[in-house]
């Protein structure tokens, strides 16, 4: 048994247990490439994992008879070792709590292209794309980073600076050739579109448009394009960019998935590590709760996604979804368990459920200390949430998700996860902030994480993030279990905690600091220390 088309007629994929979809995909294809109405940026897992799905379940279900189009503008080798290969079609294995697996192939991506201005074949099919009327919505999976018009000094990328300068012609940046994609559809008769960003981040549709004005600001500015392309891309009416808020768990296709494919007798299951490091392999492994709340803004219509479970709301009620997932009933509890995860050895989320302290822990800084400040957005109830995420989500063992891999970006996730709820205490009447505990151990947590010395005295690397160099120069000279110099610690370290960019607020002016400092110096007494403070403090 192949991943291809013609594999997929053989009966023993469905003698082992595998969905295999119910409609007619030459037809599919043949209308989708017609006449597309969905396309998609960012060829990697989660897509796989939960757009096509809905694409696929629509399709099954007789609600929709065009699949969608994805776009790689990264790594342009996952569509040319990964995709291509295996006729556009990927392996979804949904990983569920009471440890049962379900296995589908998903078959709604009608074709895959690279966003290449330099392929003049590739770009032209996609200016071709968006240049007809039957397009409706374009998603976008390409990380929060991807969004980002400068380096982490706030100056420029070179091709970014480049592409306002030259125009659209031949644009070099990511968000360069998506404004080069919209500049077409302008030029075609201003055709509408929705522009939805589905990235895990705080208002994602904002973040898509300003990249996307920035450039029709300059291009229009510097004669590049007609002025009437930033009027454009401003009116709502005609190009949307709606918030969402998209939650479903992707890790990185596992070995024990692997094994379970191949004792189907899958064929050609290796993993691919591409030349940028990307690796993906054929299929993805997922868990099985998704939430994807969407503002309900699209000029062109949309696909009625509604009927495979996508809620479609106002801007506000994402925004209180949004809030109460990033900032209280999940991404801080797994930031916490992936700083504590990595410093206590773990290799497993899941196994970190096992581990009395951080249980104590996660439970305190979700339902303790995060849970009041959450608005109800009425459309998923806060306390349900949160109940899934802490009983059945995150310690589901069929998952291989890592401490490990969370880890990547702190820097660039605290000020969401933990700095909004810090001043929604301080502005509040009946919160105190010198009541939380917990959050303040994250944040001591963490500077204990980037020293690079787990809990046993023994070195790890910390896992990628922008500011991590910054952050180790704050704890440079600092050694596990050597005298502690209280005022030495201090002055190293309050810079760093005064940082508003990094904790959303300047931890000393909230009155944190010196609980963080206090924790600190508890956590780099010794070997064995962080279980000591954990015990203290949340024991």
């Amino acid at each position: 048994m192949k991943l291809n088309e013609q594999s997929l007629k053989d009966s023993a994929w469905k003698e082992k247990g595998y969905y295999l979809p119910t409609f007619d995909r030459a037809e599919m294809i043949k209308k989708t490439v017609e006449a597309p109405e969905w396309v998609h940026f960012g060829a990697g897992n989660i897509f796989r994992a939960f757009q096509a799905n809905l694409s696929q379940r629509m399709l099954d279900g007789g609600m929709n008879d065009k699949g969608l189009t994805v776009v790689e503008g990264f790594d342009y080798e996952i569509i040319e070792k990964m995709y291509k290969p295996h006729d556009n079609l990927s392996l979804l294995v949904t990983l569920k709590a009471d440890g049962s697996v379900e296995k589908s192939v998903i078959s709604s991506i009608a074709e895959s292209c690279i966003l290449d201005s330099n392929d003049e074949k590739e770009f032209s099919r996609l200016k071709e794309i968006f240049r007809c009327d039957s397009l409706q919505l374009a998603t976008f999976t390409i990380t929060e980073k991807g969004y980002s018009l400068v380096n982490p000094a706030g100056e420029l990328l070179p091709a970014v600076k480049d592409d306002f300068a030259a125009g659209p012609s031949k644009p070099q940046s990511y968000i360069g050739k998506v404004a080069a994609l919209l500049y077409e559809r302008f030029l075609a008769g201003e055709k509408k579109i929705a522009m939805v960003s589905t990235d895990n981040c705080s208002h994602n549709g904002d973040k898509l448009f300003d990249a996307v004005h920035a450039f029709a600001k300059e291009w229009t500015a510097n004669g590049k394009a007609d002025a009437g392309f930033i009027s454009y891309i401003e009116d709502d009416s005609k190009v949307s960019f709606p918030w969402s808020m998209i939650d479903k768990i992707t890790p990185r296709p596992d070995d024990s998935v692997n094994e379970i494919l191949k004792n189907d007798g899958i064929e050609e299951l290796e993993p691919v590590v591409t030349s940028k490091k990307t690796w993906v392999a054929p299929f993805v492994n997922a868990e099985e709760s998704e939430y994807l709340v969407i503002e309900d803004k699209f000029p062109n219509g949309r696909p009625a996604l509604e009927k495979v479970g996508v809620i479609f709301t106002e801007k506000e009620t994402v925004d209180k979804v949004e809030r109460m997932k990033v900032c209280t009933c999940l991404n801080p509890l797994h930031t916490a368990l992936a700083v504590y995860g990595c410093l206590l050895g773990y290799d497993k989320i899941s196994e970190e459920m096992k581990d009395t302290e951080l249980v104590k822990l996660v439970k305190t800084i979700g339902y303790v200390e995060g849970l009041p400040v959450v608005t109800d957005p009425g459309v998923i109830k806060p306390q349900e949430f949160i109940d899934t995420v802490v009983n059945v989500r995150i310690p589901n063992k069929f998952m291989p998700d890592t401490p490990q891999r969370i880890a990547t970006d702190t820097s660039q996730k605290l000020a969401i996860r933990f700095g909004e709820t810090i001043k929604a205490y301080l502005s509040s009447d009946s919160l105190n902030v010198a009541d939380l505990k917990c959050i303040p151990l994250v944040h001591a947590g963490w500077l204990r994480y980037v020293m690079g010395v787990d809990d046993n005295g023994k070195a790890f690397e910390p896992s990628p993030d922008p500011l991590l160099e910054k952050a180790k120069s704050f704890v440079e000279g600092i050694e596990l279990g050597a005298s502690i110099d209280k005022a030495a610690i201090k002055a190293k370290l309050l810079p760093i905690l005064k940082d508003a960019t990094i904790f959303g607020v300047d931890l000393e002016e909230s009155g944190l600091s010196d609980r963080v400092l206090s924790y600190f110096e508890e956590l780099i007494a010794g070997t064995g220390a962080v279980r000591a403070t954990l015990k203290k403090y949340v024991g």
